[in-house]
């Protein structure tokens, strides 16, 4: 089995809804905001090739939404998900699984686009896409707070093509060495994937962390639903990720791909800033 980052780019999102009741005297020093306040992030994804399975966690942004939308995000970068995909040596068609963490639209984006007719398709014709039911039904009958960050153009797509399936928690069939976790301070049952690498368990953090400046557990975003769960499912993942052969998998921190922890007089921090290409 073999891991490869997908890295698709990056954007920009507001620096104190990204780090909640942390002040900016201390949260602009870790990701230094533009004139608009503005923190740039990554939208960093994740490939698991073996054998005749190609897995994609999470797609991105994708590039179907109009200019107006694009404006409050600013997506830039060289990066895309097919350029990052082919340097890797594939294509969208070569993937036969999408486990999407969860459906807010910098996570999945990239999971449909419009074919030259304008029609609404998957981007990945052979793949099955997996997400969880409870947060599914979140997601298509949205609350206030996040509805603008649930696009039915990124969503319904899915369903209707007959390419969905609904993965259920800790027993993820489509491949042994994934472990699906949930948590739900962030949004409704969002999937946490452990993976089984090289004697590490590699978590894919999502939105519970969304980068290394979140480790300390008040660092919480403002855009998650219940903060003060979020504060105590980062506390179980790090007391049990610090004691194990852990590393954390960042989908959105704009530097730092990958970090191992350890336990400090300030709780348990990072140790040691990784690639996945460099582990052995």
């Amino acid at each position: 089995m073999k891991l490869h980052t997908i890295d698709t780019g990056y954007f920009k999102l507001d620096g104190g809804a990204m780090f909640g009741v942390v002040p900016k005297t201390i949260w602009q020093k870790l990701n230094p905001p533009d004139s608009n306040n503005l923190c740039t992030w990554a939208m960093r994804c994740l490939l698991i090739e073996d054998g005749k399975q190609l897995i994609l966690i999470d797609c991105g942004l994708g590039n179907k939404q109009d200019a107006k939308f694009f404006s409050y995000y600013e997506p830039h970068g060289d990066d895309s998900l097919e350029k990052s995909l082919n340097k890797h040596g594939f294509t969208a068609s070569d993937v036969t699984d999408v486990l999407l963490s969860h459906l807010h639209f910098d996570h999945c984006g990239g999971a449909i686009v419009r074919d030259s007719s304008g029609k609404l398709i998957p981007a990945f014709p052979n793949a099955t896409y997996w997400s969880h039911e409870q947060h599914w039904q979140w997601a298509t009958v949205p609350n206030a707070r996040e509805k603008a960050s649930f696009l039915s153009d990124n969503i319904l797509p899915i369903q209707q093509s007959g390419q969905l399936r609904f993965a259920a928690t800790d027993s993820f069939d489509v491949h042994p060495s994934i472990q699906m976790k949930t948590v739900n301070g962030h949004t409704e049952s969002m999937f946490v994937p452990h993976i089984a690498y090289k004697g590490y368990t590699i978590v894919y953090c999502a939105d519970l962390f969304p980068s290394k400046a979140h480790l300390p557990l008040p660092y919480v975003m403002a855009y998650d639903t219940r903060p003060l769960l979020t504060l105590n499912e980062k506390k179980a993942l790090l007391d049990q990720s610090a004691t194990g052969n852990y590393l954390l998998f960042f989908e959105h921190d704009p530097i730092t791909e990958l970090c191992s922890l350890q336990n400090t007089e300030r709780g348990v921090r990072d140790k040691e800033s990784l690639r996945l290409s460099e582990l052995i």
